[in-house]
């Protein structure tokens, strides 16, 4: 059983929730000016694990065909078939109804905003069929965390969290670029869309970075708005160090160091960003 478990967590990168989950309790310590409650935070965990569950699960899915191809996903768990595609549908499925219970155990914004918020994220996998904006998509989809754990809380929408969703969006945009440059050939080879295969690895650098340098001045905006103390801008300082770091362990002819970007920088960069929102919050520093 713990087995099956543990390839199921690593055929959806369980792990990879830290990009979106610090982000959706920055919006939710946002709306609360501070804690959110037990119950709130909990209903929160389990709607982003639910909802990212069901997105990867679904990704795998779709994708069967391109990942049985493609050299660098021919080692997934579905491809090789560790885990059955009636297994992964069941979890899909779960997933869904255990997403939908959070959120109407939540608010009934938050319930009725839900099916759109599913909706977008499971849309994100057909993206790369006809659309080089594919990672502007995925933004979006990683994006809304900020603005459901607003939502979660306040049961209302509002301006401050649609710029940190902003903000989210294109930085996940400009990282995704980046680690679309491991399949830059195979997708030109296959006919997918994406920002490397259309305009060359040099080039998705420089809008990358664009797209990085977009999202700290909405991260900046953020601390404006929200009338944050200096431990949120000493979370953006680190976050500016480790946007430059990204630039400096990889770059368009050497991508061998693209995994320490990818995961551990961006992972960091979301939660600084919370602990500095909620020490500044929290604590009044």
């Amino acid at each position: 059983m713990w087995r099956n478990l543990r390839i199921l967590l690593e055929m959806i990168k369980f792990e990879h929730t830290i990009f979106a989950l610090p982000f959706a309790y920055t919006g939710a310590f946002l709306a609360a000016g501070g804690w959110p409650t037990p119950r709130q935070a909990l209903l929160i965990l389990g709607a982003m694990v639910g909802a990212r569950t069901a997105a990867m699960t679904f990704n795998r899915i779709v994708d069967l065909p391109f990942d049985a191809e493609n050299p660098r996903t021919r080692t997934r768990p579905l491809v090789t078939g560790e885990v059955k595609l009636r297994d992964a549908w069941i979890l899909f499925l779960t997933s869904v109804l255990f997403f939908f219970l959070c959120t109407w155990g939540l608010n009934p914004l938050a319930f009725k905003l839900s099916p759109i918020a599913l909706g977008v994220t499971l849309a994100y996998s057909y993206t790369k069929r006809f659309t080089w904006l594919c990672h502007v998509f995925l933004g979006l989809a990683i994006g809304l965390a900020p603005l459901a754990g607003w939502v979660a809380v306040k049961g209302s929408l509002a301006f401050l969290p649609v710029v940190l969703s902003l903000g989210v969006l294109f930085w996940v945009a400009g990282f995704d670029i980046l680690y679309a440059c491991l399949d830059e050939e195979y997708d030109r080879r296959r006919g997918l869309h994406s920002i490397p295969a259309k305009f060359g690895r040099k080039r998705a650098f420089s809008i990358s970075a664009l797209f990085h340098t977009m999202a700290f001045g909405l991260f900046a905006m953020v601390g404006v708005l929200a009338h944050l103390s200096w431990a949120y801008y000493l979370g953006l300082a680190v976050t500016l160090v480790l946007f430059v770091a990204q630039r400096v362990v990889i770059s368009p002819d050497d991508l061998s160091r693209l995994d320490l970007s990818f995961f551990t920088f961006n992972g960091a960069i979301s939660v600084v960003l919370f602990l500095g929102t909620a020490i500044a919050l929290c604590f009044k520093f």
